[in-house]
């Protein structure tokens, strides 16, 4: 490629001034350090285009930027460094002006013996893979703060990044990622982590390309950033372990051709995928180490200004820890925040609040109950016990809002696993959340995570069709998916939505009469036949992939699911699409629940399965040979199972006409149980019946009623499950 000689001979005169610097440049000084800085960079930008001739400026400012950022004089070797490069760059230059190949020739400096060909390519030698030295009784305090800052940073690094897939110029999101990757530098190279310095410091320099319009941001960039985040995840995963555990990382996590590669593209090559490091990206929903379930992250704002993360940015190399404690308290209390403060907890603390929030819940129970025969004419005694009932309550409700978090975070994982799986697949997909500031229950949310995965999973490969097939019957090159959370009652619901092929019923009834999983000759409906797909070892895949058609999957999901009590939903038409409806107990602690009596005994059903319950004429029910007593149901036929037969209870209500049935729903069958009597419906704490009891198939768990007895929780899909 040739260059303007008016160009060229600027490159010659900044070459010069650099070798003159290089000449009057003294170790342990820093005169000239910032100038050769400076002119490198001018060089850098005078070639633009000519990447060959860039390489050695940029390796060198390189070598020096390492000095400026650790705020460290010129040494005997970066003088050599830039010595080498004073007497190799003339024979660039002549190579520009002839239009000839650039060589790296073994030039030797004087008095040296060190190849010049090394010095130019030392920047682009992968450094050695090593331990991260965390020295952990001297740094506990530090380390478990800036834990807790690095989860947070992480998070909003992956939610920027794929924000950028859709818009790559969007300047707030660059700018976003460029505070994270530099205050997790700036801490970890205090603490001196070193694998963790050196990655985030060459991201940050390709960032700072990014962000300077100097690097045009291209898919490429955002995936060796997104294995460099998950590099760091590791990193961090391992500073988890010790934490938690105490035991110090004996693996190494290879970064060293991450760096390389990162290298490569602010220097404007390629990042071949033969130096990518051999990092393996954590699959959503399984991380290296558990890591804290990360707080809600504001998508644009800066560090908290608590954080002791933005004290020790800036703080000096050699400052100790207590000091960097003390400047972190200083900074917190000398800036006032704008938005509201928050606090980290420990999950134990507010399981135990929430455990003796509930004794205090009976317990108000209980009080009312006692006090029944002596409220009557007495007026301050009901004011106060309204009051303890009204103050108890909200201390319920608070207390239970302290458990709920966004499910934001793991929306995000689905966004990450929606876009290497499209990648994987081939197929464009145009992936959308909504609602992911919906808060659940801490528990809910961590146990959501697998089957959403298998959800997405089987929207990208089973769902979607290929571009080619999607243009045959004229739906847009790119398919979508959609993620939604919202509330409805008091529960919430999962939905995902995809435009793609929709369930083939016809396909999979035939499919489940060939495994022999239904009779061929059957009656079932619309609704009863989507639900087939989540038998055991049920597919339609007609190949098996490395992402689904292993039949496993779609029952983990309903099983999962109805161990949270929830239930699925399946809406599909053929061709247009498919829409599964996840539908959640806000929390697990408490429940609403429908308290039911058999004999003298007393059973809790959730009212999440509970459909209806009412009083059935004797000519509804009926028994037919093969399916046992049945019921109809406003024309539909319902199997019916009287529960005391179940719990060997002698019950009031033989006849069905004199009880009452209770209409219960799970994965889109109907079934009735018969109880005598309908007692009540109120919130119960949901309380463990210990290891004795543990697996009971019917049971959930037991809660103490208002009267001091205890009433089992049942659990309806194990319950006709074992029938």
């Amino acid at each position: 490629m040739t260059i303007a000689p008016a160009l060229l001979q600027q490159v010659e005169d900044t070459t010069n001034r650099i070798a003159a610097e290089a000449i009057l440049a003294q170790p342990g000084r820093d005169d000239g350090l910032i100038p050769a800085y400076s002119l490198l960079g001018q060089l850098c930008d005078m070639l633009g285009d000519h990447i060959d001739a860039r390489l050695p400026a940029h390796n060198m400012r390189e070598i020096l930027e390492k000095r400026l950022d650790a705020a460290l004089p010129l040494d005997e070797e970066s003088i050599a460094h830039l010595q080498h490069f004073a007497e190799y760059y003339p024979h660039v230059v002549d190579a520009l002006r002839d239009d000839k190949p650039i060589e790296f020739k073994e030039l030797k400096a004087k008095g040296g013996d060190a190849p010049v060909a090394a010095a130019v390519k030392s920047a682009f030698t992968a450094p050695p893979d090593a331990l991260m030295d965390m020295r952990l009784e001297e740094n506990r305090e530090l380390l478990t703060e800036f834990h807790s800052e690095a989860v947070d940073h992480l998070s909003q690094i992956e939610a920027a990044l794929l924000q950028l897939e859709n818009n790559p110029t969007d300047a707030e999101a660059i700018s976003s990622i460029f505070r994270s990757f530099h205050t997790i530098k700036g801490v970890s190279g205090f603490l001196q982590l070193t694998p963790m310095n050196t990655l985030t410091h060459e991201v940050e320099s390709l960032l700072d390309l990014v962000r300077n319009n100097k690097l045009a941001l291209t898919s490429t960039i955002i995936t060796e950033m997104l294995k460099a985040r998950d590099a760091l995840q590791a990193l961090v995963g391992q500073i988890t372990v010790a934490l938690e555990k105490g035991i110090l990382p004996t693996e190494i996590i290879p970064v060293g051709g991450l760096i390389v590669a990162v290298k490569m593209l602010a220097a404007g090559g390629n990042a071949a995928p033969a130096a990518a490091a051999p990092v393996a990206a954590p699959v959503a929903g399984a991380p290296v180490a558990p890591v804290a379930a990360p707080a809600p992250a504001a998508e644009e704002a800066p560090p908290p200004i608590h954080s002791t993360m933005e004290a020790l940015t800036e703080a000096p190399p050699a400052m100790p820890a207590q000091a960097a404690l003390q400047q972190a308290a200083a900074a917190a209390g000398a800036k006032k925040s704008s938005g509201p403060s928050t606090i980290r907890v420990n999950t134990e603390k507010l399981d135990s609040l929430m455990d003796v929030v509930g004794e205090l819940v009976i317990l108000q129970s209980q009080l009312q109950e006692s006090a029944q025969h002596v409220l009557e004419g007495n007026t301050a005694l009901q004011r106060n016990l309204a009051q303890v009932s009204r103050i108890t309550k909200e201390l319920q409700h608070t207390s239970m809002a302290l458990r709920m978090i966004p499910v934001k975070a793991t929306f995000q994982k689905m966004e990450r696993l929606a876009r290497d799986l499209a990648r994987d697949c081939g197929k464009k997909v145009t992936f959308s959340v909504e609602g992911e500031d919906t808060e659940l229950d801490r528990t809910v949310v961590e146990e959501i995570n697998d089957p959403l995965i298998h959800m997405v999973r089987n929207s990208l490969d089973h769902g979607l069709e290929p571009a080619a097939e999607r243009a045959k019957v004229g739906k847009p090159e790119s398919g979508k998916v959609q993620l939604k959370a919202y509330h409805q009652g008091s529960n919430i619901v999962l939905e995902i939505t995809d435009d793609g092929r929709g369930i083939d019923s016809k396909k999979v009834l035939a499919k489940a009469i060939k495994q022999g999983l239904v009779p061929e000759q059957n009656s079932l409906s619309q609704e009863e036949i989507l639900n087939l797909i989540f038998l055991p070892g049920f597919s339609t895949a007609e190949k098996v992939t490395s992402i689904s058609g292993r039949g496993v999957g779609m029952d983990v999901v309903r099983r999962n699911i109805e161990k949270l009590r929830g239930k699925i939903e399946i809406e599909s038409e053929l061709g247009k699409g498919s829409r599964f409806r996840i539908i959640l107990p806000l929390t697990m602690a408490i429940i609403d629940g429908l308290i039911v009596k058999v004999g003298d005994d007393r059973f809790i059903l959730p009212t999440t399965s509970v459909k209806m319950a009412y009083r059935p004429a004797a000519e509804t029910v009926f028994t037919v040979q093969g399916r046992g007593e049945v019921l109809d149901l406003r024309g539909k036929i319902i199997p019916l199972h009287r529960l005391h037969e179940k719990f060997g209870i002698q019950p009031r209500a033989h006849n069905p006409a004199e009880g009452i049935v209770v209409v219960v729903e799970l994965s889109g069958r109907t079934s009735g149980l018969l109880v005598d009597e309908m007692v009540s419906k109120q919130e119960v704490v949901i309380k463990s019946l210990g290891a004795l009891m543990q697996g009971l198939p019917g049971v959930a768990g037991g809660a103490i009623l208002g009267d001091g007895n205890i009433a089992l929780i049942l659990d309806p899909a194990s319950l006709l499950s074992a029938a």
